[in-house]
């Protein structure tokens, strides 16, 4: 890159002082020839606390199939071990009164772990989306910066091709004896 505040004034229509953290960043990487792309799962992952991840697992858990079809199994198993099998002395009648308290305290418990799981997701994404936005920036700054070069390089030769023409035109001329 030429001259970095010409260039950053160039691309970004604002000069060096005026430019946001992460622009700074992508043109500092930009300028030393490094990458800028990360692995978003491992860099957002390694910021977790333990409880975010014990939320989103529980959530992982709470939102399968296995986890529905095991608890539906439980509560069929629930309601035949208490109008069928303790018929006469079951410790939660039909009604089912304690499996409802029961159902409450986990829905209770269950629906805050999940929004917080929601919420970090919500949160992972606008992290992706500013590491995209890093990525994208960085492309196309290096797109922009092989379009100079690549303009310099056919100006240099479009240079080089109206001498030779010059020079040949010089030479019939001399030859046509003009």
């Amino acid at each position: 890159m030429y001259s970095l505040p010409n260039f950053v004034h160039q691309h970004f229509d604002k000069t060096a002082e005026e430019l946001g953290e992460i622009e700074k960043r992508v043109l500092k990487k930009a300028h030393e020839r490094k990458i800028i792309s990360t692995d978003i799962n491992a860099a957002f992952s390694a910021e977790a606390s333990t409880g975010e991840r014990l939320a989103d697992s529980i959530a992982r858990i709470g939102g399968s199939w296995s986890f529905i079809l095991a608890f539906l199994a439980f509560l069929v198993v629930w309601c035949v071990i208490n109008t069928v099998v303790l018929m006469t002395r079951a410790f939660d009648p039909y009604p089912f009164i304690f499996l409802n308290l029961v159902l409450s305290m986990l829905a209770a418990i269950q629906a805050p772990i999940i929004m917080m799981s929601q919420n970090r997701q919500a949160e992972r994404d606008r992290f992706e989306a500013a590491k995209d936005y890093e990525v994208n920036l960085k492309a196309e700054l290096e797109v922009l910066s092989l379009h100079q070069k690549i303009d310099l390089q056919v100006l240099t030769e479009l240079s080089a091709v109206r001498g030779e023409i010059e020079k040949l035109n010089r030479l019939m001329a001399q030859k046509n004896g003009i």
